[in-house]
């Protein structure tokens, strides 16, 4: 079964997001609400889990329930966008308006991954 060039593109990326996750922990603990505990431990779990999302992506028997753990990710991290966008802080002096962006771009992220869960 050939699978289309941009789902390897979405496992590429879901698997350097992930790997980042390590590079550069405190970038994203930093976002992470404080009302979440343990922050180190949440930002080596989503970390883990981009990283095999992103391979199972790319085998064929696994790509839709990779994509819905994707879909599932994707919800989970999103108080993490919305404390981005209002804690000054936590937005690394990005405008607001690239912060703003940021958080419908969560759904076309899920559009695209729902893409595979067919």
């Amino acid at each position: 079964m050939n699978l289309p060039w941009h789902l390897y593109v979405m496992a590429v990326l879901y698997i350097l997001a992930g790997i980042n996750h390590f590079k550069n922990p405190g970038m994203y603990i930093r976002i992470i609400p404080p009302f979440f505990p343990n922050p180190k431990l949440l930002n080596i779990l989503s970390g883990v889990a981009e990283i095999i999302l992103g391979i199972l992506l790319i085998v064929p028997s696994t790509t839709h329930i990779a994509a819905w753990g994707i879909i599932a990710l994707l919800i989970a991290v999103f108080p993490a966008n919305v404390y981005m966008f209002c804690k000054k802080k936590a937005g690394f002096s990005l405008w607001k308006f690239i912060l703003l962006i940021r958080l419908p771009l969560q759904i076309v992220l899920i559009l695209w991954a729902y893409l595979y869960t067919l």
